[in-house]
């Protein structure tokens, strides 16, 4: 008996817990919604600050290949020799 009363409170515990997740994002997610239904309601904006209207073609890079990592000790990093 006294098993099925620890299991009983133990699956209410993390019932309560999921619910609590779920609420605590709940104010996320309307904000996430409100934005969504502002950019849809502009219409004509094409881009925003975030990601901007003029695009790649399918397939190609977004970067510039030859913008390097330039870190300490990577390929083709400039190094100071004293």
């Amino acid at each position: 008996m006294t098993l099925i009363i620890l299991a009983t409170f133990g699956c209410v515990m993390l019932l309560l817990a999921q619910i609590s997740e779920v609420l605590s994002r709940v104010p996320q997610l309307i904000r996430a919604w409100r934005q969504v239904r502002h950019e849809l309601s502009a219409g004509t904006d094409l881009g925003s600050r975030d990601h901007p209207a003029r695009g790649t073609a399918s397939g190609t890079l977004s970067v510039d290949p030859s913008d390097r990592d330039r870190s300490p000790g990577a390929p083709g990093a400039e190094r100071d020799e004293d």
